[in-house]
């Protein structure tokens, strides 16, 4: 390993032998939501040891999110974990935090099956899961139960039931259900999945339900005060995005997610299910989503911090995202194509692009490219 002349390590770390090549043909012969399944299943057996990175992070990594001191800004995207079954599991990966769900009040099976559908020329992936869960007691129920054995930051994203006639409520009753249970509490207005959903990034509808979940939060006994933030989508008009971002500075909310997939389709697409409906992620979305970050960042003028995700498969993917202004980033879609391996990647590339530009943290970064 050499170091750069700021001191830092080239490599962040050795890293164990990458066994998912052996397996990734197998689940790539299966579909798609079932492989996702078995993902689920071998790290509820405790499998997920086996592709966990050696060693410590480099110290250049340590960043402070939402009053939290991380060992790495990379964390797993909602829609990975949707019930909470595994974020122990996920953190003890190397994931600096993960976030579960996204979770509405009542159970929901989501829209009809397949509805989860690889890109694999194109590295990308289009869902119209549905927001399928098992509903705020169960997963809440989970937590409880794994949480004394959980050693990091766990985020819970919380959605509406289909069904609902108030949209604005389902929020409510996740933030009361949770209560106690979640590092920070993520509002999913923007699954392009439930009809109606993304009506409620409006400004009027935006600063309504902000009104109502800023109170009831802080009529929470055990998360008065823990951060509150709001995930957006990359398909934002101009106008609606200012609008946005100004509601979320006036309302000192705790951040934002830029963002959540696309309902656009880039000429460049090649994958034979390129014409499914749905939201596209992966490397598809990375130049959408990256630019629609810097222009948030640039509205919020440093506020808030923003979190980073959309086609992260890289070191240098996410450190564009880190350069445009997140703090820090979130993946998904990168797993299903490089495995856990990816991680330990993404993190010593991430390493050796702050020592390129003679920063010696990942705060220094955020935002140097933004404008």
């Amino acid at each position: 390993m050499r170091r750069f002349d700021n001191g830092a390590l080239a490599v962040t770390m050795p890293l164990m032998p990458n066994l998912y090549p052996l397996v990734k043909p197998i689940l790539m012969s299966m579909d798609a939501e079932r492989a996702h399944g078995l993902t689920i299943g071998a790290l509820k057996a405790g499998l997920g040891g086996l592709a966990k990175a050696s060693g410590t992070d480099d110290p250049v990594l340590r960043t402070h999110f939402l009053g939290h001191d991380l060992p790495n800004p990379i964390g797993v995207a909602a829609g990975f974990d949707k019930n909470a079954d595994v974020p122990g599991a996920v953190l003890k990966l190397g994931f600096g935090f993960t976030e579960v769900g996204t979770i509405t009040p009542r159970p929901q099976l989501g829209n009809p099956k397949p509805r989860l559908f690889r890109l694999a020329e194109d590295d990308g992936v289009i869902n119209r899961m549905g927001f399928n869960n098992a509903g705020s007691e169960a997963v809440a129920a989970r937590l409880t139960r794994s949480k004394p054995g959980i050693a990091g930051m766990v985020g819970v994203n919380i959605g509406a039931n289909k069904d609902s006639e108030d949209f604005a409520a389902d929020y409510v009753t996740g933030l009361q259900r949770f209560d106690g249970l979640a590092n920070y509490f993520v509002i999913n207005i923007s699954s392009p999945n439930t009809p109606g959903l993304r009506d409620l990034q409006g400004q009027a509808a935006l600063a309504a339900l902000l009104d109502r979940l800023l109170e009831t939060r802080a009529g929470l006994a055990r998360s008065s005060r823990t951060p509150l933030l709001v995930k957006i989508a990359p398909d934002l008009s101009a106008e609606d995005h200012e609008a946005i971002c100004a509601e979320a500075v006036a309302h000192k909310i705790d951040g934002l997610i830029v963002s959540n997939t696309t309902l656009s389709r880039p000429d460049s697409l090649k994958g034979v299910n390129k014409a499914e409906a749905g939201g596209l992620s992966g490397r598809p979305l990375m130049a959408l989503s990256t630019e629609m970050l810097a222009r948030t960042y640039a509205l919020t003028q440093g506020a808030m911090p923003l979190v980073g995700v959309g086609g992260i498969m890289s070191g240098r993917d996410a450190y564009a995202k880190i350069c445009a202004g997140a703090s820090v980033v979130q993946l998904y879609s990168g797993l299903v194509y490089e495995g856990p391996a990816l991680l330990g990647r993404i993190k010593n590339e991430l390493t050796v692009c702050l020592a390129e530009d003679g920063f010696k943290s990942v705060a220094a970064a955020v935002g140097s490219r933004a404008n």
